[in-house]
């Protein structure tokens, strides 16, 4: 029986369970801080396959490649820019190895995180070379056999052209998901729904839209509410963090439990998410729970604000309606 390709699954299927977390799991598994995750994928291959095969063991539909940081900008930090090809390769050939093993169908996306360069006309990048640089990732993804290539936690306009343009030379299916994490906005300012529209008027459509990291579990589904509401017809990706990052013991910890992230993906089924995951802190076993969560679960009525607060915590004034940063240029303005 031929495998459903991806995007008719996303067509076909009422959800499809994304992965969890790869660095915080993997500094559980002894990755140290400032080393570069991706290049376990040559030297620890067998940690790569062993976090995969326990993701698409707890339910994973789409498990992404450990190539977050595996463009040319980022490898730079480690004298690697020019590996870009071998380590995309590598990467490609654990998940695949893992996904086509799993006995149903586990689609592998291409990790695209960002290059870590401020885009003209703020910063230096310009969209020629973002386009290069993504393109350069995007083919070596495609080479390696991935499903679909998965850009993620961009926070510019700018660099969100750059990406989807360099990544449609493929000509695979694109998801793109930007990070939420300043009071409702990226890094950059967009809002939400701003990013709806935006992602609208790109020359290639991709084939999912949504959020990933963020602040936290409550804020993460605030934002699908409000992508979907600028974008209802759009397929919506909810790959949240595990709860909330507090500092412990010198270490980052997320007070998700897999509880909280069982509530989560059945409320962000709801919000209008079809593509459920999660991010930072999200490990296999609260993958688990994600995915008995889901199983049980019939979307239901859209949640409130309310609901959201009660189930996973505070959200942001941006998600209860009040636009602090736009107002204040008027107030600014009645002030004279």
């Amino acid at each position: 029986m031929t495998r459903p390709s991806f995007t008719e699954a996303l067509a076909t299927r009422p959800w499809l369970l994304a992965d969890g977390a790869t660095g915080t799991n993997y500094f559980q598994m002894g990755l140290v801080s400032g080393d570069a995750p991706e290049m376990w994928n040559l030297e620890h291959p067998d940690r790569v396959r062993k976090l995969h095969r326990e993701f698409i063991e707890a339910g994973a539909d789409i498990i992404l490649t450990n190539t977050f940081g595996c463009n040319r900008h980022r490898l730079k930090l480690h004298n690697a820019q020019d590996r870009v090809r071998e380590l995309n390769l590598a990467a490609v050939k654990n998940a695949r190895a893992e996904a086509d093993g799993a006995g149903r169908p586990v689609y592998v996306a291409g990790s695209m995180g960002p290059t870590g360069e401020i885009f003209e006309p703020v910063g230096t990048m310009t969209h020629a070379d973002g386009v290069a640089a993504f393109a350069e990732q995007a083919a070596a993804l495609k080479e390696g056999g991935v499903d679909v290539l998965w850009i993620e936690t961009l926070s510019s306009e700018e660099e969100l052209r750059a990406a989807v343009e360099g990544a449609s030379q493929t000509g695979l299916p694109i998801v793109t998901t930007m990070s939420f994490d300043t009071n409702g906005r990226t890094m950059m300012g967009i809002t939400p729904k701003a990013f709806g529209g935006l992602a609208a008027s790109l020359p290639v459509q991709p084939a999912a839209i949504g959020a990933n990291c963020g602040v936290g579990a409550s804020e993460l589904v605030a934002t699908v509410m409000g992508i979907h509401a600028a974008r209802p017809e759009a397929a919506i990706v909810a790959k949240g963090n595990c709860g909330v990052p507090q500092y412990k013991d010198g270490h980052i910890h997320y007070s998700g439990t897999p509880e909280l992230m069982a509530d989560y993906a059945r409320i962000a089924l709801d919000a209008g998410a079809r593509i459920i995951g999660g991010c930072c802190g999200t490990s296999p076993h609260h993958l688990a729970s994600m995915k008995r969560a889901l199983d049980s679960h019939h979307k239901g009525e859209t949640p409130t604000i309310d609901l959201i607060e009660k189930k996973l915590g505070p959200v942001s004034d941006l998600a209860r309606g009040v636009d602090a940063a736009a107002a204040a240029p008027k107030r600014e303005r009645r002030r004279h």
